[in-house]
């Protein structure tokens, strides 16, 4: 595998992580701190925070009738999705020590905290909750779908497929027979990316 197809992959790791931490640089203009995994604010934030809740009637008021009408097609998602949580959770549980593939960190990807928010209505954190616990999953459902598709079809599609995962610039070429036979045991074992950056790297 050419070694310009690691640096790349290098590359958008290191990318990924600085927009994460652009994302998160707002959090030096707000006054909470991170205690036992959870935000906590300041009691005068807190009571200004409170404040400024919208009641759940008006939420609902100012909602349309049809923004009403398909919220329960919406929240039937959530069945589907909890039992891709499970089935996920478990295959990687079962095959990923056989395949000796890294295992993915579920609570790095689903990440469900804003309905702590005093500034919100119980529709409003009912809301975030499904919001932060669907689209969690999804995520953590794509990084181990990313992880076996290099570990059994590192292989390149032949047409640009749109939204796919970083690992596939490490995949073999379409049609490239004798790459995917010299290189699949050692695509199966290219995880470096996955180990935290060195301190020493500039």
């Amino acid at each position: 595998m050419p070694m310009q197809l690691d640096h790349l992959l290098e590359e958008i790791h290191a990318l990924e992580r600085s927009v994460a931490d652009k994302v998160q640089q707002t959090k030096k203009e707000l006054t909470y701190e991170i205690a036992h995994g959870r935000a906590v604010f300041g009691q005068d934030v807190r009571r200004r925070h409170r404040a400024l809740a919208k009641r759940a009637w008006r939420t609902i008021c100012e909602s349309s009738f049809l923004t009403i009408a398909t919220a329960p097609v919406i929240y039937s998602l959530l069945i589907p999705i909890s039992i891709l949580d499970l089935f996920v959770s478990l295959y990687q549980w079962i095959c990923f020590p056989v395949y000796e593939v890294p295992h993915v960190p579920r609570k790095e990807y689903v990440v469900v905290d804003r309905q702590s928010l005093a500034y919100l209505n119980v529709i409003e954190k009912v809301n975030c909750v499904y919001c932060g616990y669907c689209n969690g999953v999804l995520a953590f459902a794509r990084e181990v779908a990313s992880r076996t598709e290099q570990y059994w079809c590192p292989i390149k599609h032949a047409r640009r497929a749109k939204g796919c995962h970083s690992r596939t610039c490490l995949f073999c070429e379409f049609g490239d027979a004798e790459g995917y036979a010299e290189n699949l045991q050692e695509l199966r074992k290219q995880f470096q990316d996955l180990e935290p950056p060195s301190k020493t790297a500039t």
